[in-house]
């Protein structure tokens, strides 16, 4: 299977338009996470100023590092949930046992993307009281993309579980 996230963004949308099972809305809501968490990294890059306190300093570069370390993982788990749903697939009219399994490993990607999103939110607070008020709208839209990522992802945990 080709990497969607070494895809270009149209041809990702493309996929995901696609009569194909994969990718679907499990990868989807890792990519939006993957967005909302980037927007928190330019957030911070933006915020970080020569004049301020060496703490207010040690903060941002401990936001964007974590930042983008969910970034790069969430990228991961556009693939990982893409893939983890084709099996889901293949075992559809095999065992039932296997069913299960398949489905059992296929909740993983999804539970990730909440975790991770729900981590990321808990970045937002410092970025919208102490970094760039130029960005606070950036801040905002990074807190709804993760929240929409979450419960997409719960959805999919969900349906996963039967």
């Amino acid at each position: 299977m080709k990497k969607f996230k070494n895809q270009s963004l149209a041809q990702y949308l493309k996929n995901l338009a696609s009569k194909n099972p994969a990718p679907g809305g499990g990868s989807a809501a890792a990519l939006v996470a993957a967005t909302g968490v980037s927007l928190i990294s330019m957030a911070a890059r933006y915020s970080l100023k020569k004049n301020q306190s060496s703490k207010a300093q040690a903060k941002l570069k401990s936001l964007i590092k974590k930042s983008d370390k969910m970034r790069l993982r969430l990228l991961d788990l556009v693939d990982l949930d893409a893939k983890a749903y084709l099996e889901v697939v293949k075992t559809r009219k095999g065992p039932v046992a296997k069913k299960k399994a398949a489905l059992k490993k296929a909740q993983a990607a999804p539970l990730e993307v909440c975790r991770l999103s729900y981590a990321a939110i808990g970045l937002t607070p410092f970025l919208a009281k102490e970094g760039n008020l130029h960005l606070l709208s950036d801040v905002k839209c990074a807190v709804e993309m993760l929240l929409a990522a979450f419960q997409s992802a719960v959805a999919n945990v969900e349906v996963n579980q039967t």
